[in-house]
């Protein structure tokens, strides 16, 4: 099986992350890296091997692209790439707005290629540790708070970090947001730095999300009540606590530990803590990994444009309520 000949394109912080993995990937051949800045493009380039072109026009067409330029410029590059015939690994959000999305859907549909949105807490190592587990939730809470860097000013912090958690929640819920309500400041910069909102499902849940680019310490938390159990997600250290409501004879003494028992209109039950297995990962490597697999195999992306461009949905429609 012949490399896939793969060029990065934008050499920002998340490109030259995208740009040192796909060099260690064994089926991928970098061959470009496109940059409109000479400086940070030839360095990019230098340092792994690769030849830096200023625009896409002037770049050969590869095998494959990683979008990782500018949000505002995602939509051409996609579109660009996509009628060259190259398939595209898109970092999130999937395009600036929620039309843009649709087009690129709808260009990709008509494809035979592969199209992948970067919503990496997919690949989070908590998140995958919840893959043997049934998760139906009632209401979600998540908190995602980071310190300001001026690098993402380019849009909100709806699309900048809330989007993180909206595609955690339209991918837990499997269920249509309904209602929205919601509140932002922008403290900083000329849109809102720290933005709440309350999302409600036609499954019935509930979530209330908080996002800011301007806290003092990070947090990336999850967590989400359910029928007999909560769950509480780090994303940030990547570890899972779970309390739930079990039959006694149900005990898995490998990684539940009892904490007592309570009476339930269902009898007696026990109360457990549940510390499932998390398998320390690389996020990045793991959804570019799946993203070569999908090409390879021509299965379905992991992240889906039309899962990229749902998230762009209601981040807008949260945007709109500010």
């Amino acid at each position: 099986m012949h490399k896939i000949k793969l060029a990065v394109i934008g050499t920002g912080h998340l490109g030259s992350v995208h740009a040192k993995l796909w060099q260690q990937h064994p089926d991928v051949e970098m061959v470009a890296v496109v940059d409109p800045d000479q400086v940070k493009g030839l360095s990019v380039a230098e340092q792994y091997g690769a030849t830096w072109y200023a625009t896409l026009e002037e770049m050969p067409i590869c095998d494959a692209v990683t979008i990782a330029s500018p949000t505002l410029v995602h939509y051409d590059n996609a579109l660009y790439c996509i009628n060259a015939g190259m398939h595209c690994f898109i970092e999130k959000p999937l395009a600036a707005t929620y039309e843009q999305c649709l087009e690129i859907y709808k260009l990709a549909s008509n494809s035979k290629l592969t199209v992948q949105v970067g919503h990496v807490e997919r690949f989070n190592a908590a998140i995958r540790a919840l893959d043997t587990y049934e998760i139906a939730p009632l209401f979600i809470e998540g908190h995602r708070l980071a310190q300001f860097k001026p690098r993402a000013i380019d849009v909100s912090v709806i699309h900048d970090l809330m989007i993180h958690d909206i595609d955690l929640l339209l991918w837990l819920t499997k269920s249509e947001v309904v209602g929205i309500q919601a509140t932002g400041v922008a403290v900083l910069t000329e849109s809102p730095d720290i933005c709440n909102a309350r999302l409600t499902f036609a499954s019935g849940c509930v979530a209330n999300l908080t996002a800011s680019r301007i806290s003092a310490k990070p947090m990336r938390k999850l967590r989400v009540f359910q029928k007999d159990s909560y769950i509480s997600l780090d994303l940030a250290e990547g570890s899972v606590e779970m309390y739930s409501l079990i039959e006694t004879q149900k005990l898995d003494v490998s990684h539940q530990i009892p904490l007592g028992t309570i009476d339930t209109q269902h009898g007696n039950r026990m109360i457990v803590i549940d510390t499932p297995p998390v398998v320390s990962v690389n996020a990045i490597a793991d959804e570019q990994a799946s993203f070569i697999k999908s090409i390879q195999t021509g299965t379905a992306a992991a992240v889906t444009a039309n899962e990229g461009a749902e998230a762009v949905r209601v981040a807008e429609l949260i945007a709109k309520c500010l």
